[in-house]
């Protein structure tokens, strides 16, 4: 088994099997969260506590969907024939929120093609590498995913939150193959959206499309809540679109006119690869508002 990835510290510091919820481990209560918990942030790995430790570098809110499989699992007879991975833990992963002078934060659009997540907007992340520290584990996949590099000194970063995320997201679409702890990072660039728009060179194989959204987007996304069934109000001088950027196959880009309602979808019930933006992106833009409005 590969060296553990997220521990949960309970008197010593333990891994967390793949099957097992890392909120239900913490015994978080009732309700859709977040949590307050204690992080401590090590090279190529996530140490968590809902108590304050030695060594905790951060107190972070924790949340995960209302439809997580992890915890379905923890209250169901599991079917027969119904295995989850018994040599796996669970994987840590980081997000950049990357936030431009002007206050618009990057999305991107990942590809049809990926086994993980397809045609779903999401900030530029993905795995942390063992030893990596996690914030370059962040700038090296916004790179990887973009083509930005910031320069040292134009920059400053703030730990945002931690997302619970599973893949298939939800036990009707199939029991789940990928278990992660998600640490969202909020990195602020001295430079505009559009010096950092000028340097993009998304990576066709992960990437094929982009946007800045800006505040009063980012809280109406954030606002629809996936799991929930009745959907909270909408400002009425929403704008029907935005603009975004579509890379062609050519190697080009060309303007995309998104209607806003394709942000605001939901995580369907069953099994379907419909353009929306992840559940976990809208916890990290309602975190990325509330860091806007301090």
């Amino acid at each position: 088994m590969a060296a553990a990835r997220v521990l949960l510290l309970s008197g010593r510091p333990e891994s967390v099997s793949f099957a097992q919820s890392v909120c239900g481990l913490l015994g978080v209560g009732p309700g859709l969260g977040p949590w307050p918990t204690y992080c401590g942030l090590k090279r190529g790995q996530l140490v968590l506590s809902d108590r304050p430790f030695q060594g905790a570098s951060a107190r972070l809110p924790l949340q995960r969907p209302p439809f997580c499989p992890f915890s379905a699992l923890d209250h169901q007879p599991r079917a027969p024939g119904a295995e989850l991975p018994t040599n796996r833990g669970v994987d840590l992963a980081v997000a950049v929120v990357l936030q431009s002078s002007d206050q618009t934060v990057l999305l991107t659009r990942r590809t049809r093609t990926l086994n993980v997540s397809p045609n779903l907007w999401v900030p530029p992340g993905g795995h942390v590498e063992p030893d990596e520290e996690l914030l370059d584990g962040g700038l090296r996949e916004l790179w990887e995913e973009s083509g930005l590099q910031l320069p040292q000194g134009q920059f400053f970063w703030v730990p945002l939150g931690l997302w619970e995320s599973a893949y298939p997201p939800r036990l009707s679409w199939g029991l789940p193959k990928y278990h992660h702890i998600i640490l969202y990072l909020l990195v602020i660039s001295q430079e505009s959206q559009q010096q950092l728009q000028a340097r993009i060179q998304p990576n066709p194989r992960e990437v094929n499309a982009l946007m800045w959204l800006g505040p009063d987007v980012a809280a109406a996304v954030a606002a629809t809540e996936d799991g929930t069934e009745t959907p909270r109000h909408l400002p009425q001088d929403l704008p029907p679109s935005v603009l975004a950027v579509e890379l062609e196959e050519n190697g080009g880009a060309r303007p995309l006119v998104l209607p806003t309602s394709t942000l605001l979808r939901t995580t369907p019930a069953t099994a379907d690869s419909k353009e929306r933006v992840s559940t976990g992106t809208k916890f990290a833009l309602r975190l990325w508002l509330q860091h806007l409005g301090r």
